[in-house]
């Protein structure tokens, strides 16, 4: 017979538990446990090889979700293809910086208007500590608008944003100002839990209203081109519930994406290739169907941060 204290408790317990919030996969309408994966490609707009193999990943269904980077000169053409097709899960590579050896670009604002992110050169700084160091946060901030209002104004609707090479994790300032623009735009930021957790006291300012990335998986240095679909396939075997995030690169490795990474084989041509190939491959495919992982969107991160239908 159950005593009169376990019930108690037990009651108390069962009331606490329907008590408790939905979670995210709750909210997006899947079991609580459920293990949902963003697919997302970064770097549409910095050359037609990198829209070219983004398209073709989003219409094999390769990808479920991929970012923007403005201030590139290919974002016209990728600009259009998301007016032509608004099912297609788009978002902002918010762009501070430009990396590459040959090939640069400035911000969308005057640079008059924003004198401490370029350099010497008259572009972008090439790394995201030079923008800690070097760059004002409210000029940071004028320039991520301008780049938010641009795509806007270009017919996208954003469903989310998020940082090219991390610049604006790299300073408490740029983090507020990262969060306080997607809230004003009504479009989520992506946050990565792990960021988070490696610093805290630079990062303990998160708007509630964000829901942080579980886990982010994302390519490294020093995988051989061997090993990449079983990296990435061991990771999908790892994947846990929550909201987790695939984050590739895609693009040919063609004459087109050598030239603009050059001297650069860290994200570089042959790089993206493997990276697009994974992502059409069968492997992928069933190891999503195996391990019961639920592909989703930012858009429906959107729809239940702010109520967006």
């Amino acid at each position: 017979m159950i005593s009169k204290k376990v019930l108690i408790f037990l009651c108390l317990l069962t009331a606490t538990v329907a008590c408790q919030p939905p979670n995210t996969a709750e909210k997006l309408g899947y079991p609580a446990d459920t293990k949902l994966l963003i697919i997302h490609a970064d770097d549409l707009g910095v050359a037609h090889s990198e829209n070219a193999a983004s398209i073709e990943a989003f219409e094999k269904s390769g990808i479920s979700s991929a970012s923007i980077m403005v201030p590139c000169p290919w974002f016209p053409e990728i600009a259009r293809y998301g007016r032509e097709h608004p099912d297609k899960d788009l978002g902002l590579h918010l762009t501070v910086t430009a990396e590459w050896e040959n090939y640069k670009w400035d911000g969308v604002s005057m640079p008059s208007q924003i004198p401490s992110l370029i350099g010497a050169d008259g572009f972008f700084y090439p790394t995201s500590e030079e923008v800690a160091q070097k760059a004002k946060p409210e000029e940071v901030e004028k320039e991520i608008r301008a780049q938010v209002q641009m795509a806007i104004n270009a017919g996208l609707k954003p469903s989310h944003l998020d940082s090219h090479m991390g610049s604006l994790f790299q300073t408490p300032d740029l983090f507020k100002i990262y969060q306080k623009v997607g809230k004003e735009f009504g479009i989520p930021v992506m946050i990565p839990a792990g960021l988070l957790e490696a610093a805290p006291p630079l990062f303990e300012a998160i708007d509630e209203v964000f829901v942080p990335v579980n886990r982010l998986y994302m390519m490294g240095e020093g995988v051989a081109a061997d090993q990449w679909g079983s990296t990435y396939t061991g990771w999908m075997k790892e994947l846990q519930p929550g909201l987790n995030v695939l984050l590739v690169h895609l693009a040919y490795d063609d004459d087109e994406m050598q030239a603009v990474t050059v001297n650069h084989p860290d994200f570089g041509a042959a790089w993206r290739q493997r990276d697009l190939d994974y992502v059409l491959s069968d492997e992928f495919k069933g190891v999503l169907k195996s391990e019961g992982i639920q592909p989703v969107t930012w858009r429906q991160i959107q729809e239940i941060t702010f109520n967006q239908k």
